[in-house]
Order: structure tokens, then C-alpha cells, then sequence
């Protein structure tokens, strides 16, 4: 029983801890951490699958395949955030270049 609870404490406090640490990072900083966040999650993916194929109860199988389910998630909506912010970048090069590149054929007229 106290192992449970050690086990849970330390959980509560990961919980905690993440909380602050995601809540400080600035905006400017938030596409390359994705970038990161998703190689690990890549990571725990396999982890999941690994863990999946050694159960032997049903619990143990039943946890693991919410694992799959809840990295496979997290792995692909990174990814899609990261596509999408890093679109809003192009946009602008984009919008400003064929801005400039206007200017200049009206300049030649």
C-alpha cells in the first residue's frame, strides 16, 4: 500500500512540475520544443508497443493499449501544430516577398 502511494505522490508532483515548466515557455521557443516533444513521444510510442506485446493479463494489455492510443494522439497532434505554426511562418515570407516583388514591377512601368 505505501508503495502505491509513493508511486502516486511522485506522479501528483510530475503533474505539478510539467505544469509549470510547459506554462513559462514563450511563444517564440514553443515550435522547436514540439519538435523535441514529438521524438520523445515517438519514443514512448514504442515503449507502449514493447510493453503491449509483453503483458500477460488483461490489465496489463488494457493499460498499454490506452498508452498506444493516448501517444499515438499526442505524437500526431504534434506534429500537426508544429506543421501549422511553422505555415504561419511561410505565410509572411511569402505575403511580404510578393509585396516587394510587386513594388518593383510597378516601378519598372
Amino acid at each position: 500500500m505505501s508503495e502505491a502511494m509513493a508511486l502516486l505522490a511522485i506522479f501528483t508532483l510530475a503533474v505539478f512540475v510539467g505544469f509549470e515548466v510547459v506554462s513559462k515557455v514563450s511563444s517564440t521557443l514553443h515550435t522547436p520544443l514540439m519538435s523535441g516533444a514529438n521524438a520523445i513521444h515517438g519514443i514512448i510510442l514504442v515503449g507502449a508497443i514493447i510493453v503491449a506485446s509483453h503483458a500477460e493479463k488483461n490489465l496489463e494489455l488494457g493499460l498499454s493499449v490506452a498508452a498506444i492510443i493516448l501517444a499515438t494522439i499526442n505524437l500526431v497532434g504534434g506534429f500537426v501544430v508544429t506543421d501549422r505554426m511553422l505555415e504561419m511562418f511561410k505565410g509572411k515570407r511569402e505575403t511580404s516577398d510578393s509585396g516587394k516583388a510587386g513594388e518593383k514591377k510597378g516601378g519598372a512601368k
